[in-house]
């Protein structure tokens, strides 16, 4: 029989988490959180603050609760509206964690020792606890918790989505349509974003630009920048050039455009170019830069932003949590109807 052409499409649900485990840079930025916020539109959306899993890696509670805030100001002064999407804290909705155990009676051992992270950390040589090995599992109550759709992710994380498809399937297969099975929507990771050194942007290579770090140790790290030895008067392609990317990224199109020719032509010094992607950043994140202050400078706002997504959350969470449970036997009065 043929699709019922007028039934009214499925609901889009999107999630999203990001760990606080430092300040966002601009590779976080332009090639993940601005598509994710981007996203925020396409129907109803839940972002969290992933601070269950970056227990693995932050040991310091003082630490974990500064970057918990600081990672709040943050998205929404870059754009997530509280108002249409619930923005909340990992931990303030236990329902997960809960659906987390579920979720582990059905997981087998050798699919988690297939997960890249864990197999990565250890043909480092590096210790991977518990926490690092069950982490997809996690992962995966975080995203079926909320009935999910749509999932940005990158490359990398696209296994972890398959994983959670694997265990929904299984659990659904065991005890009956329980769980939605999430798409994964790969972010448009085009753009490269070059860390100061050349390499890719990242903490783990102490190369990065941080999106709200003060202006004039921004400025520094940017004079710093190594280049090439070239003499001034060569011409020079744009598109083979770390400075250039970097500018791509804030510049306007027509300065964009403007500054290739002038690498084309040649003529110019690195540190001209240096200058005008110092100011080009200040002008890209300044309207940010001073909706993040006035957050900052307002007590209790982010907070209650974050209680407001959680309480949100926890509604949808309990709901999916209590049809999980009443499906496998656990529980006695729980409702089973399916909320959509």
């Amino acid at each position: 029989m043929p699709p019922d052409s007028t039934a009214a499409p499925a609901p889009v649900r999107v999630l999203s988490g990001i760990q606080p485990t430092g300040r966002f840079h601009w590779g976080n930025y332009f090639g993940a959180i601005r598509q994710y916020i981007d996203l925020q539109a396409a129907g109803e959306s839940f972002y969290f603050i992933a601070d269950l899993h970056a227990l693995t890696t932050v040991r310091e509670p003082a630490r974990l609760r500064a970057l918990v805030r600081d990672a709040a100001l943050d998205l929404v002064a870059l754009g997530l509206d509280p108002e249409q999407a619930a923005l909340f804290v990992q931990s303030d909705v236990p329902e997960v964690t809960e659906l987390t155990w579920l979720l582990m009676t059905v997981t087998p051992m050798g699919l988690l020792e297939r997960c890249h992270a864990y197999k990565d950390k250890k043909s480092r040589g590096i210790a991977a606890d518990a926490g690092l090995f069950t982490y997809p599992v996690l992962m995966s109550a975080d995203i079926l918790a909320y009935d999910a759709t749509v999932v940005p992710v990158g490359e990398d994380q696209v296994q972890h989505i398959e994983v959670c498809r694997d265990l929904a399937g299984t659990f659904n297969h065991l005890y009956g349509e329980v769980f939605t099975l999430p798409k994964p929507r790969l972010v448009d990771s085009g753009a490269r974003v070059p860390g100061t050194d050349g390499q890719k942007m990242s903490k783990s290579y102490d190369n990065t630009l941080d999106v709200f770090e003060d202006l004039p140790a921004q400025k520094k790290k940017i004079m710093r920048i190594t280049t090439d030895s070239r003499p001034l008067e060569d011409p020079k392609d744009p598109a083979d050039d770390q400075l250039f990317a970097l500018y791509s990224l804030v510049a306007p199109e027509p300065e964009r455009q403007a500054m290739a020719a002038l690498y084309q032509r040649g003529g110019f010094g690195y540190g001209e170019v240096k200058k005008a992607l110092v100011t080009a950043a200040a002008d890209y994140f300044s309207a940010a830069r001073s909706r993040r202050a006035a957050l900052a400078a307002d007590a209790g706002r982010i907070e209650a932003i974050l209680e407001a997504g959680a309480a949100r959350a926890r509604q949808k969470a309990g709901a999916v949590l209590a049809r999980a449970r009443q499906a496998c036997g656990l529980s006695r009065g729980y409702g089973s109807g399916r909320q959509a």
